[in-house]
């Protein structure tokens, strides 16, 4: 059969060629590291020339860049809906934690792409990853802000940011933690680190508010 009858017919639009190269690069990433991940290996698996890879995304920052905002977007929304009904700043605390354990434990993948050790410090990358970084403290913290009394709410503000800055870190630290050893159960160690952080937070309801 005629080569270029062959590649004409195993030829996918832009669009799913584009998501095929997201899947691959996704899967490469979360296993060796955005370091590690060269370009050519990319377009290997894809099946595609590495110049045409280029032409797709620029660059191994902007590919790498499009994989981290699907995986943020995704963990984002499965703590934000998890902690919608919260009554309590406790309550917010233990619904976005067992849901970040509950996402790891699920989508192994899209959390070592989110939180990978090996990224640069600096450049676009970086400013992409802080901005993540500042969505996601800003979600907890308005989170358990929302249950205060407004009138405590601006004594207790950097308190609060304090608090989620620690529970972020917390957090990210005990996942790879449990990524490398898997020595408890990702529910457990969801439950290990409420039981560290909750005693921290402010315990005033809704309910608690005085009557205007």
């Amino acid at each position: 059969m005629d080569v270029a009858i062959v590649a004409q017919r195993t030829r996918l639009p832009r669009a799913d060629r584009m998501e095929q190269t997201l899947t691959e690069a996704h899967a490469l990433f979360a296993e060796r590291g955005y370091a590690a991940v060269k370009m050519e290996e990319i377009a290997g698996r894809v099946g595609v020339t590495k110049p045409l890879l280029y032409t797709y995304f620029g660059n191994k920052e902007r590919l790498y860049i499009a994989c981290m905002e699907r995986a943020a977007e995704a963990l984002t929304a499965t703590v934000a809906t998890a902690i919608a009904g919260a009554e309590t700043p406790a309550a917010a605390l233990r619904a976005g934690v067992r849901a970040s354990f509950a996402f790891l434990d699920s989508d192994r993948a899209a959390w070592a792409v989110l939180f990978d050790e090996t990224l640069p410090r600096g450049g676009e990358v970086a400013e992409r990853v802080a901005d993540y970084r500042g969505r996601i403290l800003a979600l907890i913290s308005d989170s358990i802000m929302a249950q205060l009394p407004e009138r405590s709410r601006p004594a207790a503000r950097v308190e609060v940011e304090a608090l989620s800055t620690a529970l972020f870190g917390a957090t990210e630290a005990l996942a790879r933690w449990w990524l490398r050893t898997e020595a408890l159960a990702a529910e457990d160690a969801a439950e290990l680190l409420i039981a560290t952080v909750e005693p921290g937070l402010p315990n005033r309801s809704k309910e608690e508010r005085p009557p205007r």
